[in-house]
């Protein structure tokens, strides 16, 4: 990573800049009085009046390359961050089928701005709060019919948000007789992907462990039922947040008439609210509902403030300094310019 340590000292081109129009301003040249000018011999440009610019410019021009080292530029080699009582989270997402609701998009007075359905603003939402916890272990589990782990407790957060970019709700396919093909992975199995996440946690040498369920459904399929999932999760000590996306009411989907265009309709959508916050107030975590796009990033904050993570601040770092780069150039604008400044004016300043 390259960077500045002292990015300030780029205020210096403020009376850089100031000098520089000082200096090459146009000026009201003085002369002499002659009342005869036929009589004055005509003025020729020598070399040297057409080097006369070249000294101040090379003058400022070192002055500009000292300053870009006095910013002192540099690579950032490595860096080492100890842990203390870092976190282990597992982000559980529902990708069922009604997650493609359009109700979370964005609006500006009364009409629609930017469509996104209920999972590309969920994303968007993780993915925030990925950055702001670079120093916990974080994990994903998906689940519609069933639960999948996308990823496990990681500290590689720009490799887990690679992966949140491919989480997509799974597409339908039709047979011949216009049914569904596998239309249980558009239904939504809490206990499963509680039960995965716990999973994933139970071995995590760590003493906080966390789960933040996002579902905007109801439990309906599975092998493991959400309650028995949850006295596992009261064992292991792991706590669970639990979030409902959208709202018990119709909510607008896009889909494809017989003609094969897109048309939006209106399907009733419910979230199991008992359930999420019994998950919640019997590990000590916390139940949140989210109406809207700026609800679930409320949510997302609230659950970044309770659960903090410990981090030592010794913070280790080598560079490679690159003022040389710098200096060395000013060195030779600064001699050049004092050369053509003792041959064309016959004077050293």
């Amino acid at each position: 990573m390259f960077r500045f340590a002292n990015p300030y000292a780029f205020l210096l081109f403020i009376p850089l800049a100031a000098a520089a129009y000082c200096v090459f301003r146009s000026r009201r040249r003085s002369g002499w009085l002659f009342s005869a000018l036929s009589r004055v011999p005509a003025a020729g440009a020598s070399w040297r009046t057409r080097l006369l610019w070249a000294p101040p410019a090379l003058f400022l021009l070192a002055i500009g390359a000292a300053i870009v080292g006095l910013a002192r530029p540099q690579t950032v080699l490595s860096q080492i961050r100890r842990h203390t009582e870092a976190l282990g989270i597992m982000m559980t997402v529902d990708i069922s089928g009604s997650m493609r609701a359009l109700d979370l998009s964005d609006f500006a007075a009364g009409r629609l701005v930017r469509e996104r359905t209920r999972l590309d603003v969920v994303k968007d939402v993780f993915a925030g709060f990925v950055r702001d916890r670079p120093d916990d272990l974080i994990g994903i589990v998906t689940f519609g019919g069933y639960a999948s782990t996308r990823a496990p407790l990681t500290l590689d957060h720009p490799a887990l948000l690679h992966v949140l970019k491919g989480v997509e709700i799974p597409s339908e396919t039709l047979d011949t007789s216009g049914n569904v093909v596998g239309g249980e992975e558009f239904l939504t199995a809490i206990g499963d992907a509680l039960a995965t996440s716990c999973a994933r946690l139970q071995h995590a040498p760590l003493k906080s462990r966390l789960v933040v369920l996002l579902s905007d459904g109801e439990s309906n399929t599975g092998i493991i039922e959400p309650l028995e999932a949850l006295k596992a999760a009261k064992k292991l000590g792991i706590r669970i947040y639990t979030i409902g996306v959208g709202s018990n009411a119709d909510a607008p989907f896009k889909a494809r008439d017989r003609l094969g265009r897109d048309v939006y309709i209106r399907a009733q959508v419910s979230i199991d609210e008992d359930l999420l916050r019994k998950l919640a107030s019997e590990t000590g975590g916390a139940y949140f509902n989210a109406r809207d796009s700026s609800g679930l990033e409320a949510a997302m904050k609230k659950i970044n403030e309770l659960e903090k993570t410990k981090v030592e601040k010794d913070v280790y770092r080598q560079f490679e300094e690159h003022v040389s780069l710098c200096l060395g150039p000013a060195m030779v604008l600064f001699g050049l310019a004092m050369l053509l400044n003792m041959s064309l004016a016959r004077r050293i300043v």
